[in-house]
């Protein structure tokens, strides 16, 4: 059996790539999908607990967070198109949505 630890450092390596790669990029698709990858690190995280614990209800919890990224993932991609069709570009730099 592979210790908790072992999928904690892991979980905290994911999630500091999502955070360098949602502060380094400047396109709208890589930040979001490094806020994806910052949730799966914490579902990791929340897993290996559960694991831990011989518990079910942090799997449980995964099991909606999952469902509710996936409904998230859905919305952020209607939103990037419609920036997309609007603006022509998906760069942070060139988006001024909320300038008067």
């Amino acid at each position: 059996m592979i210790p908790t630890h072992y999928y904690l450092i892991l979980s905290i390596i994911l999630f500091s790539l999502g955070i360098i790669a949602f502060f380094v990029k400047k396109d709208l698709v890589t930040m979001f999908l490094a806020v994806e990858v910052m949730l799966n690190a914490a579902n990791l995280a929340l897993v290996a607990f559960a694991r831990s614990a011989s518990d079910i209800d942090g799997q449980i919890i995964v099991l909606f967070i999952i469902t509710v990224a996936a409904a998230e993932a859905a919305i952020g991609l209607a939103i990037i198109l419609h920036i997309y069709r609007r603006k022509k570009t998906i760069r942070t730099e060139d988006i001024n949505l909320l300038k008067g």
